[in-house]
């Protein structure tokens, strides 16, 4: 299976998230994701709008999580968003 990257979309169990991971970690069997969800209150900056497959998902940065990464399928990547992804997690975790 190919590795995923950082920003890259994943699905699992139907639930749609971005890799959050630096691509300069040694691999393991988990990888941190955020989950994309399209009902999903947004705050600015802290649960920016991502685009994807014409949907707009909300990025559910508090709802940051690893998962095993041989359960996710590859469907695409935010990458062209990957400021406001970087944003959001500096956010969470330094409240500024």
């Amino acid at each position: 299976m190919e590795r995923l990257r950082r920003f890259d979309i994943a699905e699992y169990r139907r639930v749609t998230m971005v890799v959050v991971e630096s691509d300069l970690l040694p691999p393991d069997p988990a990888v941190v994701v955020i989950p994309l969800l399209p009902d999903y209150p947004v705050v600015r900056y802290l649960n920016p709008e991502i685009r994807h497959g014409g949907q707009r998902l909300v990025l559910a940065t508090r709802l940051i999580a690893a998962v095993r990464g041989s359960s996710l399928r590859r469907a695409g990547s935010a990458a062209d968003q990957g400021d406001e992804i970087t944003r959001a997690i500096d956010i969470l975790m330094g409240g500024v």
